[in-house]
This record gives structure tokens, C-alpha cells and sequence, in this order.
């Protein structure tokens, strides 16, 4: 079995293919420090896809080139776990001289493009340096969709494959669907929440944030409703802090600007503080969801985790990231900026969640030959391809017998 590096991972992994964040039983120690828990959603499925023996992660800050020598005797491969790095503020570290001095196949594991809201996304030297040399190290480059693959061919790099993300595929399971219960037995609904939001990649704050307030309260009055928080530090208070913690979450939240004009009003305060859930373990949100009739809302793969374990889930777009993974996968979404009410009996259509079916098992099978492309052991079973079926001989020219 292989022995592995990762670079760029997001938590500490534990039983062999699981990932928690660092420390994550002292609370105290990073309840005021914002981590993004759904980029350990990706390093926790990227394991969870790959036969491996050994695991170490490939250093790019102040890296000691002794090392990376050995490791290119060690080791087999390297895999940068999936996520948003082709953005014009993307920093590297030492990555591009790490890679010069590997030998080794690099392999990009899903990752993606972030668009601006106007203007063409320009990309630095260096991260077209980084993606060059990963590119020239492996047989193919996997990204998560078309916009991010078009950004790689601007800059010369053709030997892309589109492969979504590695959650999606956490269960290895090529025959995955979605099937529909009827909408009057929806009973417990998670909603995915991102308050904090980027003025450079969502087009109006305030109708993102009244629209996002509208909808928490509009579920929340119909089901029982999870509010499932990602990392942004006052949710992550208000589900696992003291009393003094979350009274310190309520009191920020009223500081806020954005919020307490577009966000925070009585009705969303006390959903905040009666149905807020946060984990910084990977395994307890795949929990979750398989407790949940429905997820959906604005996070990517908090509602990928929902689709990948076959509970329906509906994408909010508001940004080039959301709709590209709505796209790739042809999720059932809705645009945030569309001006339109969301009204869910629209979304509740098998014929919309027939085509991710569809979609969900042809990029399964682009995830795995990629993988096998790249000589990567994968966990991954093999996409049972229908045989060809030959033409049918007209009556008139068969033989009898």
C-alpha cells in the first residue's frame, strides 16, 4: 500500500481515515480562532478514497530541502487537498521551490477558481508557477469544475480533468440517488449557514443577508430545524461555549453592522440560541445529516456531506464556487441574486434530482479514472459500465434455426 504526503491538510487525523481539527478536545484553546470545518470535510473524504499505509504532510513553510530529499525517497505521491486556491490572493509560502526540489507526482485533488464579482480573475506569478509545476508532475490536474478548468487552459495548462470534489464520493458509492419521500413527511431540515460573507465574491450583502435571514426563519417555522455553523466564531459559541461565551457571541453579533441591519432580529437571535449546532469533528456532521430529512443552504460541502450520504439537498448560490458545484453536479440550487422567492414545492421534483443522479455516477466515474490515471490506489469501485448493445437484425434477414 502507498505511503503518502498531503499538502495544505485541515485537521488531525485519527483511526486511520478520520479527521477532527488540532486540539479539537480543548475547546477553549481555539473557540476564538476561525477555521473553516468544511475544508476538513475534504482532507476527511479525500482519505476515505485512497488505499494508503502511511501518511505525512509535505511542508511548505520554511521548509528544511534535506527532508524533501528523503521524502522523495519515502514516499509515493503528494496530494493537495481540494479547495479554493486559484484566487488572485492566494499565498503560497515556499510551495513552488518545495516542488522543484520534489520528484514526485503532485496531484491536485479537486480544487477550484474563485471568480471576482467584476473584472477577470488575475492570478499572481506564483500561483501559476505552483499550478505549472504540479500540472508538468502527473498525467492530469483534477479541478472541480468548468471555470475553474477554463482559468487553468489561460494559462497553458491543458492536461485538466474535472473531477467535483472528494466528498461527494465519501461513501464510495457509484450507484448513489436520491430518492424523494413525499414533502408532508419532511419533518427535521438542516439548514447550512454562512453569515460571513466577501463583498468581492457575493454581489449585494444586503440582499444576501436579508435573503439568508428570511429563509432560517421561514424553515425554522415550518420544521425542525438544525442550524449547522461551519466555524465563524460566534456560531461556534453560541453551540459549544459557556453561558459567558455565548452572552459574548450575542453581544459581537449586536456589534456588527451588517448583521443587525440585515440579520440578527429577535426571531433569528433566539433560533441562534436554541438550534445552533457546531462540531469540529468530520464524523459528527456525517451523523447529522443521515438524521435529516433535507439540508440545504448556502455552504458547499456541508450540503455536499447531506448529498453524499443520500439525504436531499439544495444549493443556494451566490458566488462563481456555488455554482460551479451546483453545475458540476447538476445539484438542485437557487440563486440568491435571482430577485425571485424561493418557494421549496418548486425544488421538491425527482425529475430535478433524477438529472443529479445522472450527473452524480458520470462523475464518479471521471473521479476514478483520474485517480487511476495518475497510478493513485483508490478505494473507489469500479463504475459498472452498461456493454454496448448491437443493432437489431430486421425479421426479414434472420435465419431460421
Amino acid at each position: 500500500m502507498a505511503r503518502i504526503l498531503v499538502m495544505i491538510p485541515s485537521g488531525e487525523v485519527y483511526d486511520h481515515d478520520n479527521v477532527r481539527w488540532y486540539g479539537h478536545a480543548d475547546l477553549a484553546s481555539h473557540i476564538n480562532h476561525y477555521h473553516n470545518i468544511g475544508d476538513a470535510f475534504v482532507f476527511d473524504s479525500s482519505l476515505k478514497l485512497l488505499n494508503f499505509e502511511k501518511l505525512d504532510v509535505l511542508p511548505i513553510d520554511n521548509p528544511d530541502m534535506a527532508l524533501i530529499d528523503r521524502m522523495n525517497a519515502e514516499y509515493d505521491y503528494v496530494f493537495l487537498r481540494g479547495s479554493n486556491y486559484v484566487h488572485a490572493d492566494m499565498q503560497w509560502s515556499q510551495t513552488a521551490d518545495v516542488l522543484r526540489r520534489l520528484k514526485i507526482p503532485v496531484i491536485a485533488f479537486g480544487i477550484g477558481a474563485q471568480a471576482p464579482v467584476s473584472g477577470k480573475l488575475e492570478l499572481s506569478e506564483d500561483t501559476k508557477t505552483v499550478l505549472r509545476l504540479m500540472a508538468d508532475s502527473t498525467a492530469s490536474l483534477g479541478v472541480r469544475g468548468t471555470y475553474s478548468a477554463e482559468i487553468l487552459n489561460e494559462i497553458g495548462i491543458k492536461n485538466v480533468r474535472i473531477i467535483g470534489c472528494p466528498t461527494a464520493f465519501r461513501a464510495n458509492r457509484p450507484d448513489l440517488a436520491i430518492k424523494l419521500p413525499a414533502l408532508d413527511s419532511v419533518k427535521k431540515v438542516g439548514i447550512t449557514l454562512r453569515r460571513e460573507v466577501s463583498p468581492t465574491y457575493a454581489q449585494d450583502i444586503k440582499r444576501y443577508l436579508t435573503f439568508h435571514r428570511d429563509l432560517v426563519k421561514s424553515l425554522a417555522g415550518r420544521f425542525e430545524a438544525t442550524l449547522m455553523a461551519q466555524g465563524e466564531i460566534e456560531e461556534k459559541k453560541l453551540a459549544l461555549g459557556t453561558p459567558e461565551q455565548k452572552e459574548e457571541a450575542i453581544a459581537a453579533l449586536r456589534g456588527n453592522a451588517w448583521a443587525t441591519s440585515w440579520y440578527l432580529d429577535e426571531a433569528m437571535e433566539a433560533l441562534y440560541r436554541s438550534r445552533m449546532f457546531y462540531s469540529d469533528v468530520v464524523a459528527d456532521y456525517e451523523n447529522l445529516v443521515r438524521s435529516l430529512d433535507l439540508v440545504l443552504g448556502y455552504r458547499l460541502h456541508g450540503n455536499l456531506m447531506a448529498l453524499a450520504n443520500g439525504t436531499p439537498s439544495i444549493y443556494f448560490t451566490y458566488d462563481s464556487r456555488t455554482v460551479e458545484f451546483a453545475e458540476t453536479f447538476q445539484i438542485p440550487s437557487f440563486d440568491v441574486f435571482s430577485g425571485r422567492d424561493f418557494r421549496l414545492e418548486e425544488h421538491w421534483d425527482q425529475a430535478r434530482f433524477d438529472r443529479f443522479n445522472t450527473t452524480y455516477a458520470q462523475v464518479y466515474a471521471a473521479m476514478r479514472d483520474f485517480l487511476v490515471e495518475n497510478k493513485v490506489d483508490t478505494k473507489m469501485a469500479p463504475v459498472v459500465r452498461a456493454a454496448a448493445v448491437p443493432p437489431a437484425v430486421p425479421e426479414a434477414e434472420r435465419k431460421v434455426a
